[in-house]
């Protein structure tokens, strides 16, 4: 019996771009022997997109598409993916070709013969981006690390495949803010890297400018590790301990004469703005954390979808994905 694969496509406003990724990665399908299909995602896009891809599930069935109600966000409509797939295997990949479709049967062997659960793809290069998104990019996952309770593999992104067993486990995961090259992480199982140059973007412009990037970041810390608190409470201590000790200074200094009251104007305010830095950004971690707890326990669904087209067969055989 064929094994069979799930190629996932998170879109946002792909028209310029996802004709040719739907060609490219059907090409690559067509070239191997797995029973395949193409789940597009569409995140609430306010182009063409969802147009174009009506138009291609129409001449191509193995073509399924999800669309959003409104956007969503990339993370929600992976996860749409990944919940709506039964494959033996599903590969999370981009629409805007800087992850290259051509890898898909590289990545597949590496599995088999490795025995692996999860291939994840690592960035020897990052074409195309600016000097500015590579160092932050690589400074953001190096931290991340330094804050993480799990181990994270460093300059990946959520180009990667996973197998059934990763694909249930996924499922059952029920937080609404999901880091999933994380939670992956997370999951366990046997993991391996494929490395490979990222080419710079086949059209259009990227989703993730400064302000998303810094939000996705947010997410990724304030979900997967409780470390910031734990900084925040240091602080606190150290800012008391510096407290005390400048009192004590100060009361001694008053005794034997080698400080004045009067004096000293400077350092008080600066002390005065560095103290109230540290209860801002400590009250401001804690809300963060209370945030993301309170958008937890309203339960509100992750993303809702307005319709599903090519769906039709499998919603009759599979009540997953129903």
């Amino acid at each position: 019996m064929k094994k069979s694969l799930s190629v996932i496509v998170p879109c946002f406003n792909e028209e310029a771009v996802i004709e040719e990724s739907y060609k490219r990665i059907s090409a690559v399908l067509k070239s191997f022997d797995y029973t395949s299909e193409i789940i597009f995602v569409n995140d609430g896009s306010r182009d063409r997109t969802l147009e174009i891809l009506s138009g291609i599930t129409l001449k191509d069935k193995s073509v399924k598409v999800i669309s959003f109600s409104r956007n969503f966000g990339h993370q929600k409509a992976v996860t749409a993916g990944v919940n709506s797939c039964s494959s033996d295997m599903a590969l999370i990949i981009d629409a805007d070709l800087q992850d290259p479709p051509e890898l898909i049967p590289d990545m597949v062997n590496m599995m088999e013969n490795t025995g692996a659960q999860v291939v994840y793809c690592v960035r020897k290069a990052r074409k195309g981006e600016s000097l500015f998104k590579k160092a932050s990019a690589k400074l953001f996952y190096r931290f991340l690390n330094f804050l993480s309770e799990v181990k994270l593999p460093v300059d990946t992104g959520d180009f990667r495949l996973i197998d059934k067993s990763v694909i249930q486990e996924f499922d059952r995961l029920n937080e609404k803010g999901k880091y999933i090259r994380g939670l992956i992480s997370w999951i366990g199982f046997k993991q391996v890297p494929f490395y490979y140059e990222r080419e710079a973007r086949f059209a259009g412009e990227t989703k993730y400018p400064f302000s998303k990037m810094l939000k996705f970041a947010m997410t990724s810390m304030l979900y997967f590790s409780t470390k910031p608190l734990r900084i925040a409470t240091s602080l606190g201590f150290i800012s008391v301990a510096f407290a005390l000790g400048l009192a004590i200074w100060s009361v001694l200094g008053k005794i034997f004469g080698f400080t004045h009251a009067d004096s000293g104007w400077t350092s008080l305010f600066v002390l005065i703005i560095f103290f109230g830095g540290v209860q801002l950004l400590t009250v401001g971690i804690v809300g963060a954390y209370v945030g993301n707890i309170f958008d937890e326990v309203k339960n509100r669904p992750e993303y809702i979808v307005e319709k599903k087209l090519n769906f039709e067969q499998d919603e009759e055989n599979n009540p997953k994905i129903s």
